[in-house]
Formats: structure tokens, C-alpha cells, sequence
């Protein structure tokens, strides 16, 4: 049966090995044999840059590049590789899209994006998020020097990893409005995307009809997939020790 596949939020770095073995596992035996791969952002813990080309860098770039040979490979910017460019995309094989889009899935149109955008409760992030995506402040950032550039990533994700302490699960989690209003503008029933590590999928009515958002999972303790194929859709998990 042909399939589409969907992941995101891998947050991939050499110091989770069982990760990233994980992740090239799933790009050899699975994703080889796909129709196409949809990559929904955080494919990496953290990004801050094209030019910081590490070994570890060049074996995900290079097992991205193997399946997208094969077939299209797409992505989508997460919060915390909004900063991978047309350089490591190129050496991956891989296709950037925007931040939200609508794909023709086996006949059903879909929007996909990483889903960041939509949990507009977050007002620091989302803060953040203005600054991070804006013209500006990413050029600032790439102009600095690679070490200063890892010291600031580094305090930032402990910033991060403070603040979401204090955080209640709504407001770290999607605003309803804002998917409804998504939904509303690319003329869609059926959205997927990751980011709030809450696998699941959800149906509800958009307007007096019958919708659907399907949430990706995280990877820091298995990794998550989800298949998509004519016969519909299922939320998979690959253990690690596969």
C-alpha cells in the first residue's frame, strides 16, 4: 500500500543517540519505500545555522538526501530550526515550504504546518516568535560568530525550558480560534501539524461540517509517525530499541 508520512518535533542532537539511531532506522526501511515525506518542523534541537556543518549534521543531511533521491521530502520550519536554510536543504534533497500549506493528500486537500503559530496564549513566545520569524533579527543572528551564536541557542533553550515550569498545559497548548481560523482561510476540513508533543486526533465541527486535526508526536521517548495512505489515516510508534 503506498503510503505518506508525517514527523516532526525528532528534536535530533549527537547527545541522543537513541534518537537519532531511531530516526535513520525509520529513513531506511520506511520512509525509503513512501510516496513522500512531510518533515513538520523541530527536526532538530536545536539549529543555528547552515554553515555550522558538523558530522552529525552531514549524517542527517545525508540520510534525508538518500530518501529524497527516491522521492519528494518536504519541510516546514519548527521554533527551534527556523533557522535551517536553502543550504542544508539542498544538501538534504529536501523542498522548503511555508509556514502553513495545503497539500493534496490522495484526493483530500490538507493544511500542514508545525503548529507553533496557532498557541497565541503563549505571549512570551509568541513574542518571540515575531522577532525570530521576521527579516531582521535572523540576519543579526547569522552574522555573529558560531560560538557566540551556540552560547546565545544554549541560554535560550534553558530560558525556554524555565519558563515552560510555570506554564499551565492550556496555555503550552494550540488556541482552538486560531486553528478554526486557519482552517477557515484555506478553505479546509482537515489540518496536521506537531509542536505540543500531544498526539491525537481530533474531530469537531468547522462551520456545520465535520473536521479533522491530527497532531504529530514528539521523539524523546519513541519516535511517532503518522501514516497517511487512500484508506486513511493512524498514529504510529517506533521503539527505540527497533
Amino acid at each position: 500500500m503506498n503510503k505518506t508520512l508525517f514527523i516532526s518535533d525528532l528534536h535530533l542532537s549527537a547527545e541522543r543517540e537513541d534518537i537519532a539511531q531511531c530516526f535513520f532506522t525509520f529513513m531506511n526501511n520506511e520512509a525509503i519505500h513512501a510516496d513522500a515525506l512531510y518533515i513538520l518542523g523541530d527536526l532538530f534541537e536545536v539549529w543555528i545555522g547552515d554553515d555550522n556543518k558538523t558530522e552529525f549534521s552531514n549524517a542527517v543531511a545525508n540520510a534525508i538526501a538518500k530518501v529524497g533521491a527516491k522521492l519528494p521530502v518536504y519541510f516546514i520550519h519548527g521554533n527551534r530550526d527556523f533557522a535551517v536554510g536553502k543550504r542544508f536543504a539542498e544538501q538534504a534533497k529536501m523542498t522548503l515550504l511555508p509556514e502553513q500549506h495545503v497539500i493534496d493528500l490522495y484526493g483530500t486537500p490538507v493544511l500542514i504546518s508545525h503548529g507553533d503559530e496557532l498557541c497565541t496564549r503563549d505571549l512570551d513566545y509568541m513574542r518571540f516568535r515575531r522577532k525570530a520569524r521576521g527579516w531582521w533579527w535572523p540576519k543579526l543572528m547569522l552574522s555573529l560568530p558560531l560560538s557566540l551564536r551556540k552560547r546565545i541557542a544554549n541560554k535560550g533553550r534553558e530560558t525556554s525550558q524555565n519558563n515552560q515550569k510555570n506554564l499551565s498545559a492550556e496555555i503550552m497548548d494550540v488556541t482552538p480560534e486560531e486553528v478554526y481560523k486557519a482552517m477557515r482561510k484555506f478553505k479546509v476540513l482537515h489540518f496536521i501539524h506537531g509542536h505540543t508533543h500531544r498526539p491525537d486526533i481530533h474531530h469537531f465541527n468547522l462551520d456545520g461540517k465535520e473536521a479533522t486535526r491530527i497532531v504529530l508526536g514528539d521523539w524523546y521517548t519513541q519516535g511517532s509517525i503518522l501514516e497517511a495512505s487512500k484508506n486513511g489515516i493512524n498514529l504510529v510508534n517506533r521503539s527505540f530499541s527497533q
